[in-house]
């Protein structure tokens, strides 16, 4: 094994290329080792207390506890095949008071797992930061735009009008909900605790008898320490189906970024172009074509998405496959899952603020699209006043019908929308409207109902909410 990393060999793209150097760092060797020596200082600790451990012992493992020789560690492991006993071995070889002492009661797990919860809850920390700060800027954008007209569509149709703040209050919508269940995910991670090979805590109960604690207490000296909870019952580990929830959160925020995402594309093409990604000075679009804008940034995002959501498959196989008290059959996936999922989700987060920081808006693609296809949506408009105004609606219908296929046939050759003028020197409609009103009716700009008002009042939602969590002074 070698700790070297160099573009000479294989490197996954998310040692560099995709997420921060933060996260990196949580998930790197360096951290996870220094983590098991907290952990394993922390028992030592509470051992002290109860008088099996001797304090030069615990100070010689803190004076050493930051000593992280991961080269040291591989050459170890590549002779025994046990990575932390092989930390064990280096751990111990540098503190020549107390290394004897180290991992006393223990097994694998109760270091391992307990470490993993706290990477997990850093990690979410970092996904919940980048996502409030998204959330912020929908809030911004939705506020902007939240009267702003243009056409929706259905089943990738133009339908009716809407208002693009609306629009964009459907995507903060989700996330916003995603945010409250990773929220609550944070919250509620639980650790293994101190419960040894089978959960029983048989060794711990063995090892403390005539001291002056227990079992319970051990464990409770040792995670206070990191401010973690442990599930009521664990075997060898913590449930796998934690993982599998959280897993499933991420899923989820990934999907909310995914659906935002593919909207873009569609709406950044030229048959549409009402929004695009920020397109730079000097970016190349394509390798070949020196016209093109492509949306890399959205095609990222949902590239991205689709490997988030592979990720679940695997922890619910975990979950579901563990058998009896624990297999190993999850120890080699998870070394990727975890960290890649991560990594995955925080550059979904940081393409998205990009994309929604630099959104370019193109009005008069707005007006376009909604002269060309708005009026057909105010025939509903029509319709309604004309049978108020005493027409029969199933003969209305089927005349409003007719000159709406017409209008459509005039568009696909390319011709003007013809549908207001035909209309509005309709023989029949005029029995019962005049012309003037016909054309006020056929108006879209103002056919937008309640969404300008539920967009804005969900702006203020956002911020309300986010406020909410914040800590108090």
């Amino acid at each position: 094994m070698t700790s070297i990393l160099d573009h000479s060999r294989y490197l996954s793209p998310f040692s560099y290329r995709y997420g921060s150097q933060e996260m990196r760092a949580i998930w790197s060797e360096v951290y996870k080792r220094r983590l098991w020596r907290q952990f394993w200082v922390a028992m030592a600790q509470a051992q002290h207390e109860a008088g099996l451990v001797h304090a030069d012992q615990v100070a010689d493992l803190i004076a050493n506890m930051d000593n992280i020789d991961v080269e040291a560690a591989e050459a170890a492991e590549a002779r025994i095949h046990h990575d932390l006993m092989a930390e064990i071995e280096v751990f111990a070889s540098q503190c020549s008071v107390g290394g004897g002492i180290i991992h006393l009661g223990a097994t694998s797990a109760d270091i391992e797992d307990n470490a993993e919860i706290v990477r997990i809850r850093e990690s979410l920390d970092i996904i919940l930061a980048r996502l409030e700060r998204l959330l912020s800027l929908f809030a911004d954008r939705i506020d902007r735009y939240a009267n702003t007209v243009i056409m929706a569509f259905t089943h990738i149709q133009p339908a009716e009008p809407t208002t693009l703040g609306f629009r964009l209050a459907l995507y903060a919508q989700d996330l916003l909900d995603d945010w409250r269940t990773l929220q609550s995910l944070r919250i509620g991670l639980r650790a293994k605790g101190l419960r040894g090979a089978v959960g029983s805590a048989a060794s711990y109960t063995e090892l403390l008898l005539g001291t002056a604690i227990d079992a319970d207490k051990l464990e409770q000296h040792v995670l206070s320490q990191f401010n973690l909870g442990a599930f009521p019952i664990s075997s060898q580990t913590y449930p796998r189906k934690q993982d599998w929830q959280l897993a499933s959160g991420l899923a989820g925020l990934a999907a909310s970024l995914y659906k935002f995402a593919f909207d873009l594309r569609l709406l950044q093409s030229p048959a549409i172009g009402e929004l695009g990604e920020p397109f730079a000075t000097s970016q190349v679009g394509s390798s070949a074509m020196p016209f093109k804008r492509n949306p890399i940034n959205a095609e990222k995002l949902n590239s991205l998405g689709r490997l988030v959501a592979a990720m679940t498959r695997t922890a619910w196989d975990n979950a579901a496959h563990s058998l009896l008290e624990r297999t190993l059959d999850d120890s080699a996936n998870r070394r990727e899952m975890l960290p890649t999922t991560f990594l995955a989700v925080e550059e979904m987060l940081i393409v998205a603020e990009r994309v929604v920081k630099g959104l370019r808006i193109d009005e008069s693609a707005i007006r376009r699209n909604l002269e060309r296809f708005g009026t057909f949506a105010a025939v509903e408009r029509l319709l309604i006043a004309a049978v108020k105004a005493g027409a029969d609606r199933r003969h209305m219908h089927e005349h409003l019908r007719e000159h709406s296929l017409a209008a459509w046939g005039a568009i696909a050759e390319g011709k003007p929308n013809p549908l207001i003028e035909n209309l509005s020197n309709s023989s029949l409609l005029n029995q019962y409207l005049a012309p003037e009103r016909i054309r006020a009716l056929l108006d879209v700009s103002g056919y937008v109902g309640s969404a300008p008002r539920r967009a804005s009042e969900f702006a203020i939602l956002i911020r309300d909410t986010l406020n909410q969590s914040k800590p108090e002074g």
